[in-house]
């Protein structure tokens, strides 16, 4: 008998992967999708209005009817759609409301059910929500920290929304938190935001066809009930971790430019405060699923370059100069523009580069370049360059089977206590009472705070570098690496 398969996001870049990838298993699997109506989605679905095992819901993810259409009589729920960047970065008042709106609609719409049980929701988080990760601290796994970077409003919503979706009461749900996303497009992706990102940091990828490959093989039969209630980091493994230095690099290949330097001011790219970082336990997702292609990144950028408009070989032709004359206007674009902070926001000055003084420090390259950074985990273990975080609590054993011991000393190694109720320890899907140094009260399941290392919604959602005193020494494992304000 098929399965029905509800996913949002199917006209953005790992939905429509997704989709396609369904699409392809259609003997299996009926489709349904819950797309916004416009002029342009419209055309893209247009195809498939009149094929049976794909159905239509228009509408709106912030709206509860049209989420309650999708979700009802399906059996698996994937939850892709949402406020993304660039927009996000442009919105990020409206992406938070956007993306927990969403969250709670489908929590909502999933429960209505009377064969709520039987579902399976999939949940695609976000590699931002392990906020700052700066090499020497640059290998996590999930479980560590999970903060949003400062005035990243993205990583803030996406954090909230796995919570809403974790501690709902779903039976069955999975959080894949996803990394950036390697497609043909990427190379269109030109705004202030790219300075954002500190070139000494790093980030493992993953392809798309990956992560659509990802999206369908979940909804698959063998997949063992052992996966379920977890959070894991998607990437497409070892050879796609790159020091941002590197993948820049990349990027501009295909222009001919051999070195970034030519066409970027060191002083351009922020130096902290951007989420990213090499995993230890990323072919953990890999070993369940089975979605990698394991194509070589060399020949994948090859395949990338090849599929560009014909138009990017004559930038060969056009000079460094003029090249760095056209990126200059977005290093100094009003708010979201580095260089714009020097005299407008010293606020946004601090957190993205320390202070004013390191700012006018940065005088060359040399200054910024990466050192080399071992890409293979085991032979980074062997050289001490995996700094593996302590989570305060016995990670190999369930967190339903800890004591109320061991779950308050958890709490006090975050800064703050453990409130119960004591007499539902033990009890999975139970959501517990917590304190943080803060003296703010929440209510979060086990899995979100051991298993997805989140805390503190409210330190969270005002800047996550000022949630630590000293008394949370769960998070200062991490910034004590940097900063300390």
């Amino acid at each position: 008998m098929k399965k029905t398969v509800f996913l949002t996001g199917a006209t953005g870049n790992m939905g429509r992967a997704g989709f396609k990838e369904l699409y392809d298993r259609k003997d299996r699997f009926n489709i349904r999708i819950l797309a916004r109506r416009s002029r342009k989605n419209e055309k893209l679905l247009k195809p498939y209005l009149s094929d049976p095992s794909v159905e239509i819901v228009w509408g709106d993810l912030t709206h509860y009817d049209d989420v309650l259409a999708g979700v009802t009589g399906a059996d698996y729920v994937l939850h892709v759609g949402g406020m993304v960047s660039p927009k996000a970065d442009f919105y990020p008042e409206k992406t938070l409301k956007v993306n927990v709106a969403a969250a709670k609609n489908i929590a909502a719409a999933v429960l209505a059910q009377p064969d709520q049980d039987r579902i399976k929701v999939v949940y695609i988080g976000s590699v931002a929500q392990c906020g700052d990760r700066m090499p020497p601290m640059h290998w996590g796994r999930a479980g560590d920290p999970a903060y949003a970077s400062a005035f990243d409003m993205y990583a803030v919503s996406k954090c909230e929304a796995e919570r809403i979706i974790m501690d709902s009461g779903i039976s069955k749900w999975v959080s894949l938190r996803q990394t950036g996303i390697l497609y043909p497009g990427i190379f269109m992706q030109i705004s202030p935001t790219m300075f954002h990102v500190p070139v000494r940091g790093v980030l493992e990828w993953a392809t798309i066809e990956d992560s659509g490959r990802l999206l369908a093989n979940v909804c698959e039969d063998w997949v063992p009930d052992e996966f379920w209630n977890r959070i894991y980091n998607i990437s497409s493994g070892e050879q796609y971790r790159m020091t941002n230095y590197e993948f820049e690099s990349r990027l501009l290949a295909p222009l001919g430019i051999r070195s970034i330097e030519r066409v970027f001011e060191p002083q351009w790219f922020a130096t902290r405060n951007f989420h990213g970082m090499w995993y230890t336990d990323a072919d953990v997702l890999e070993d369940y699923l089975h979605f990698r292609e394991n194509v070589p990144v060399d020949e994948y950028f090859r395949r990338l370059n090849s599929r560009l408009p014909w138009y990017f070989s004559l930038a060969r032709f056009v000079p460094a100069s003029l090249i760095k004359a056209f990126l200059k206007p977005l290093a100094y674009k009003k708010d979201l523009g580095t260089q714009s902070w020097i005299k407008d926001d010293p606020e946004k000055l601090a957190a993205y580069y320390s202070s004013e003084e390191e700012y006018r420090s940065i005088r060359s390259w040399e200054q910024l370049r990466p050192p080399y950074m071992e890409k293979n985990l085991e032979k980074a273990r062997a050289t001490g360059a995996v700094r593996v975080l302590d989570h305060g609590y016995d990670t190999s054993k369930p967190v339903h089977e800890l004591s109320v011991e061991e779950l308050e000393k958890a709490a006090a190694f975050r800064g703050g206590r453990f409130l119960g109720p004591e007499e539902s320890i033990g009890t999975k899907g139970t959501v517990f009472e917590w304190e943080c140094e803060k003296g703010h009260r929440f209510k979060a399941s086990l899995e979100y705070v051991l298993l997805g290392g989140g805390w503190c919604p409210e330190c969270n959602s005002s800047n996550a570098e000022k949630m630590s005193t000293g008394k949370n020494r769960f998070i200062s494992q991490v910034l004590s690496s940097r900063y300390r304000e």
